[in-house]
Parts: structure tokens; C-alpha cells; sequence
């Protein structure tokens, strides 16, 4: 095959328009060590904010992210991997909060209600987290991940109770329903996220949270 003069680049020789076109072409920047999976963690997070979206697999994540699906297992050793991320992060996160409130509020009854409302808002301003949390976005993936969330909510039930426990003692009219009580506060606090989550997200889990904490906590 031969060379005709159709065949270089215009603007001068072959090799000063190769080196302008390197030149001009946008540096892709190297991420840093541990930077890619947090772009990992969250482009899932944002894949699973989409109302009525599908089953998240591999090969949609790597194409948000323009990466190639073994870019991602060189991150994650699988997608339930990634999906532990995610919930180490609601961890982290809701108990790191739930923490503050223990320290900072001496009231039993009123870090109940705190409790609550952080649980509820922590989903509300992360909607694709509260999929997670209720179990929505972890169908047909690895049972250990819906475990893991029943073991959170199970810890929360827990926090819950010990406060209960606590304003009792300290009441006059102590009560011997904080197992009920906490039980029925955490159901109440898993169908309000399941109710977000399934209405696509138009119904917000802290709405009317006064009115609600007033009949499951009242003072």
C-alpha cells in the first residue's frame, strides 16, 4: 500500500502533528492509592439511587466508570465485596453518629428518638444506602450481605432496649416492655426506609417523625 499526500496529517510534518495532537489530548490522571474504590463505592451507590432500577451487575458499573470489568477485580475481589463496602460505610457511619448522640444527650428516652431520626434521615439523604439497608438491592447477591444488614438493624433494636431499660429504671412507673418496645420501634424504622426505597424514593422516611415518635416514645 502506498502513501499519497491525502495521507498525512495537514499543518505540517507527520511528526510535529502527532506530537500537537498528544499535546492537545486531555492527561488522564492516575488515581491515587485507594481513591478508585471509593469511585467504585460510589458510582454503585449512585447506580442504585435510580427509582425501579435493575439488578446492578459488574459490566454496568465498569461502563460508569469507563473501566473495564477486570479493572474493578483488581479493586474488589467480587461485587459482594463492593457491596460490603457500602454497608461498612452505613456502619460506620449511623453508629459513629448514634456515639455522639450516647455522649452528648443524658436522657434515655431522647437518645431513642435521636436514634430514630438519624437512622431515618441517614437513609433519606443516601437513597441508594437505604436500598441496601432494607434489603432491596441486595436480592440474588451473596446471602451473607442481607445477614450482615439484619445483624445492623439487630444491634440497633439492641441500642434501642438499653435506653428503654435505662428510662424505666429511672421512672416512676417503670415499665418491663423495653424488649417489645424496641422491637417495635425498629420494624417501625425498617418500613419507613422499605417505603422510601419502594416508592422511589418520593416518600421521605422522616415524614411526620414528630408525630410517630410522640406515640412510639412519648415523654
Amino acid at each position: 500500500m502506498t502513501s499519497s499526500a491525502s495521507d498525512l496529517p495537514l499543518g505540517g510534518t507527520p511528526d510535529e502533528s502527532v506530537a500537537a495532537d498528544q499535546a492537545d489530548a486531555p492527561v488522564r490522571k492516575r488515581p491515587k492509592p485507594g481513591e478508585r474504590r471509593v469511585q467504585i463505592l460510589q458510582a454503585l451507590a449512585a447506580m442504585l439511587e435510580q427509582p425501579g432500577g435493575e439488578r446492578v451487575t459488574t459490566a454496568a458499573l465498569a461502563a460508569r466508570l469507563d473501566v473495564s470489568e477486570a479493572a474493578l477485580y483488581r479493586h474488589f475481589a467480587s461485587k459482594a465485596q463492593m457491596f460490603e463496602g457500602l454497608i461498612d460505610f452505613i456502619e460506620q457511619s449511623v453508629f459513629g453518629l448514634a456515639q455522639q448522640v450516647n455522649e452528648r444527650e443524658g436522657d434515655p428516652l431522647q437518645r431513642c428518638r435521636r436514634l430514630v431520626a438519624l437512622l431515618l434521615q441517614f437513609g433519606q439523604k443516601n437513597p441508594g444506602m437505604a436500598r441496601v439497608m432494607v434489603g432491596d438491592a441486595l436480592v440474588f447477591e451473596n446471602v451473607r450481605l442481607q445477614e450482615r444488614m439484619n445483624l445492623f438493624f439487630d444491634k440497633i433494636e439492641a441500642a434501642l432496649r438499653q435506653h428503654l431499660r435505662e428510662a424505666g429504671a429511672a421512672s416512676a412507673t417503670p415499665s418491663a416492655d423495653a424488649q417489645a418496645d424496641a422491637s417495635a420501634i425498629t420494624a417501625f424504622c425498617v418500613g419507613r426506609l422499605q417505603r422510601y426505597a419502594r416508592s422511589g424514593f418520593r416518600r421521605p422516611p422522616d415524614e411526620h417523625l414528630e408525630h410517630a415518635l410522640n406515640r412510639l416514645l412519648p415523654y
